[in-house]
């Protein structure tokens, strides 16, 4: 029987992106995953967030990954710190915009998160999801960094 990894999978305005979906692919491939999907959300995009989430749980699902999707925190590391668990999670994905257009990479989110947790975190940069996520229209390659 093989071992399946839990991740805690920390991502906004990529949370129903392509290049999520396809990393998150990508490492189910390599073994059995089960996935928590959190989304920090604001008060005022709550709706745009909920849409966002139900969106990539349903896509994550139909590509056989098990997911379960949550709302977080505006605050990306009360998010983390509300979820985390380390009898329940083995490893962090932290998906992110690219370079400059990332105020999550401006504050070193990934390697705070790595810190916080001690876990083992996998930085994913995608594109913003356009008005029809997780087509194959958005052709943005998913960019890994451990």
């Amino acid at each position: 029987m093989l071992f399946t990894t839990k991740l805690l999978v920390l991502a906004n305005r990529t949370v129903d992106s392509v290049g999520l979906l396809e990393a998150l692919r990508a490492r189910a491939d390599r073994g059995p995953i089960e996935v928590t999907l959190v989304a920090p959300s604001t008060r005022g995009r709550r709706d745009e967030t909920a849409r966002r989430l139900d969106r990539a749980v349903r896509a994550l699902g139909d590509a056989g990954i098990t997911v379960d999707g949550v709302q977080g925190d505006a605050d990306p590391m009360i998010a983390v710190a509300d979820t985390w668990d380390p009898r329940r999670f083995d490893e962090v994905v932290v998906a992110t915009l690219p370079g400059a257009t990332s105020r999550w990479l401006a504050a070193n989110l990934p390697k705070r998160v790595e810190r916080f947790t001690g876990a083992r975190v996998t930085h994913v940069v995608a594109h913003a999801s356009s008005s029809s996520p997780m087509s194959s229209d958005e052709r943005s390659e998913p960019s890994l960094r451990r």
